[in-house]
């Protein structure tokens, strides 16, 4: 059985946007990265604990689950040469909060990738670093009955397929969610000069996949960025990877991640919008989007739950 979830901080900042999202798409759960409430706006697991005992309380009432914390640990913006003690009060506060909510996924990075002034990649890496610190996280939820999954994003383990079996092979019984868009616009390493093929990616993550995300997009090189798009629309191979899903029977969540109205790290097409319009245009295509994802996992057969 597939369920489906978003990060629905890409429909809007408010939690009772979040909610309405989901509800009007009939998902009985949402991915939780930002949320905004009480005045207070920030990360699941690092709004202050006063205010997410207001979340739970209003979840609870609105009958809305969280499928998974989209946390900031050793994520794109985190450099390995930081001191660990970040990451690791990071994850002191995310573990409680997941267990308050019966939350089971927790999405991490393994740190952005070392570059020079002029935006190329280092030579060192500081790899030993990166594994010890993985395998230290995954460890630290795993006792906590917790699944890690890692991302194929701007982060070390995301560079190529030949980088995720090196960090699954490195990390052994850690799982991974699979972001479709995310090959469209990062550099595959074992091919200089390239973008990733999203299929390629796929292929390499599927046997350590728990999770996966849905963003789909084109590589403008005038720009030298994405264009995102909607689902089937774009460059990652959406239909040709949900048709794989359902015909070798994946059940777990696909979780929707649009980027169509707004970027979490960048530039969207609503930014030159006034905040009404923009609000409204969030909040559209996020339902849109997720309207397309079911019809398109429907058509393939799909049972959802």
């Amino acid at each position: 059985m597939i369920k489906l979830t978003g990060i629905a901080d890409e429909a809007g900042a408010p939690l009772d946007v979040q909610i309405q999202a989901h509800q009007e798409l009939g998902w009985d759960s949402i991915e939780c990265r930002g949320v905004e409430f009480d005045g207070v706006k920030g990360n699941l697991h690092e709004i202050p604990e006063a205010v997410f005992e207001k979340v739970v309380a209003h979840l609870a009432e609105k009958n809305m689950k969280i499928s998974g914390f989209g946390s900031l640990i050793g994520n794109w913006a985190k450099k390995i040469t930081d001191d660990f003690s970040v990451t690791e009060a990071e994850i002191s506060r995310a573990i409680p909060r997941m267990q308050r909510l019966g939350t089971k996924l927790v999405r991490v990075m393994s740190y952005a990738v070392c570059k020079d002034e002029s935006g190329k990649d280092l030579e060192e890496q500081f790899a030993p670093e990166r594994i010890k610190r993985m395998k230290n996280i995954h460890q630290r939820f795993d006792d906590a009955g917790l699944v890690v999954v890692h991302e194929n994003c701007m982060n070390w383990g995301g560079m190529s397929p030949t980088y995720v079996q090196r960090m699954a092979e490195a990390v052994p019984g850690m799982k991974w969610v699979f972001d479709t868009g995310n090959p469209v616009f990062i550099d595959d390493r074992d091919r200089p000069g390239q973008k990733q093929d999203a299929w390629e990616m796929y292929q390499a993550i599927k046997p350590f996949m728990a999770h996966v995300h849905v963003k789909d997009g084109i590589w403008d090189t005038a720009k030298n960025d994405a264009t995102y798009t909607y689902p089937g629309e774009g460059e990652g191979q959406i239909e040709r990877i949900m048709k794989d899903l359902v015909d070798t029977g994946y059940e777990g969540y696909i979780s929707i991640e649009p980027h169509v109205a707004v970027v979490f790290h960048g530039a969207g097409a609503a930014d030159d919008l006034s905040p009404e319009q923009k609000a409204k245009e969030q909040y559209d295509s996020y339902v849109k989007y997720g309207r397309m994802l079911e019809a398109m996992l429907k058509k393939q057969g799909a049972k959802l739950g």
